[in-house]
């Protein structure tokens, strides 16, 4: 008797890999994506408010806005704990559907690996890779990474040796980290050949918030990443997987920094208390402060009747260009509760700091260093080595030889001038040149324009799932 069951196949498998910054101006840079995007298909990329890293991913994987998936931004104000919280790791934080739940329901058993895109750790994905630096009881911070299943850490790491975290960001922050990520990648992909693998690479970020998107050391930033990012493309290539390249936001030139929070102190609105000569932001005792991030700031207003007075205090702020209420957030899928009472929106050459005192001899000693779960809002001033101290270098290299002995160490060599930034983002963007683009590697993959919502069903086609 003959079989005539025809054989049952599997889902297409994707790679898709989260060039951040990545815009058509850039593109330009980059000849490896440029011949993908050639020979395959490409089409500019909305994005949500606030256009960061979080918001954007977790709208790419749910395809829900932050209205409904929660993720307001890299942090918010949490209410019920009273702490300003950026770069949170838990899944938890998201809600919605995501896309392996999705795949999973008419093909269950769907492998999914994320490397390094946010909000890794407790997701029910197969494999994770996310950062995850080692705190020892006597304070010191080492560079590692969290995965699973666990015993993949030590492959990683005798392979491609320790995440360099300390070039994932701060001053040094630079091409190390976007190679070990597309190494890392490489290796899942060889190893374990998932049915999705999540690819986040963060190196674009760096120089075009340090020089601008228009400087040459941006291009040449863009052409490092393309030259790093091909062998991970022909890996794809060669095991007929299906590539998606995709970015979160488009980074613009600033030269305005705008202390939203000294206006909110100036007015009245905001406390801090002090402890051993230094400033600490009391956001329980204010009536007002801003949670800072990027181009885009939550303003926090702990009473309704002090909204009009926080509305006024920001009135004529320069570089502040819209201050959304109830309404003006539900228009951007804006309106959860994470989200502050008011919404602060820079103008286009504006971004937000997060300083809240009036006298830097004031600052609290995190100000000075790269401590982005201490700081109450994002601080791209991490980025520099501060140009006003002629001792920085020596004072790093002191901290260093500490690092190395495995002495509790300080590193304080960032600026409290955030002037030296000139590149930001957060703002919706103005035009398709400096918008996120989506690239696939079929001539059929994309059409035309699509929505970050619009992400997840697009993979799920690709992959010839129902979405």
């Amino acid at each position: 008797m003959t079989d005539t069951t025809e054989p049952t196949t599997g889902p297409t498998p994707l790679l898709v890999v989260d060039v951040v910054g990545l815009t058509p101006r850039l593109l330009e840079h980059m000849p490896r994506l440029a011949e993908l995007a050639a020979a395959g298909s490409r089409a500019p990329l909305g994005t949500v408010l606030p256009a960061v890293t979080c918001s954007a991913q977790a709208t790419f994987l749910t395809g829900a806005p932050p209205s409904e998936h929660g993720i307001v931004g890299n942090g918010w104000y949490f209410r019920d704990l009273g702490e300003v919280l950026l770069w949170r790791q838990h899944n938890g934080l998201v809600g919605g559907e995501k896309i392996w739940d999705a795949a999973r329901r008419s093909h269950p058993g769907y492998t999914v690996a994320n490397i390094c895109w946010w909000y890794a750790m407790g997701a029910d994905t197969d494999i994770t890779v996310t950062p995850r630096p080692v705190y020892y009881s006597d304070g010191r911070k080492e560079p590692d990474c969290y995965t699973r299943p666990a015993q993949l850490h030590d492959e990683l790491t005798e392979r491609l040796g320790t995440f360099p975290l300390f070039h994932y960001w701060g001053p040094g922050a630079g091409l190390a980290s976007s190679r070990w990520i597309v190494d890392a990648t490489r290796h899942v992909l060889a190893t374990r050949s998932p049915d999705l693998a999540l690819c986040y690479l963060p190196h674009l970020d760096y120089d075009l918030q340090r020089f601008g998107p228009e400087d040459p050391r941006s291009h040449r930033a863009a052409a490092d990443l393309d030259r790093t990012l091909a062998p991970l493309l022909d890996d794809a290539r060669r095991a007929g997987r299906t590539v998606v390249v995709l970015s979160e936001y488009g980074i613009t030139p600033v030269s305005r920094p705008v202390d939203i929070n000294r206006a909110l102190r100036r007015a009245g609105l905001l406390e801090v208390h002090v402890q051993d000569g230094m400033e600490y932001l009391d956001p329980g005792a204010s009536r007002a402060f801003a949670v800072a991030d990027h181009q885009v700031a939550h303003v926090y207003v702990a009473r309704p009747e002090d909204v009009d007075a926080t509305r006024e205090a920001l009135r004529d702020l320069p570089g502040l260009g819209e201050l959304l209420d109830d309404r003006g957030k539900k228009e951007h899928g804006l309106d959860h509760p994470r989200s502050g009472e008011l919404v602060a929106v820079a103008e286009p050459d504006a971004w937000f700091t997060y300083y809240y005192w009036l006298d830097d001899a004031r600052a609290p000693d995190f100000a000075r260093q790269v401590e982005i779960h201490r700081k109450p809002g994002y601080d791209p001033a991490e980025l520099f080595m501060d140009p006003e101290d002629p001792y920085v270098k020596v004072k790093a290299a002191r901290a260093l030889a500490r690092k190395k002995l495995g002495l509790r160490y300080r590193m304080a060599v960032v600026p409290l001038d955030p002037s030296p930034v000139r590149g930001s983002h957060g703002r919706l963007p103005a035009g398709e040149d400096d918008a996120p683009l989506i690239l696939c590697s079929l001539p059929d993959g994309v059409g035309g324009p699509l929505e970050a919502t619009g992400v997840k069903p697009l993979l799920l086609r690709l992959a010839g799932l129902p979405g």
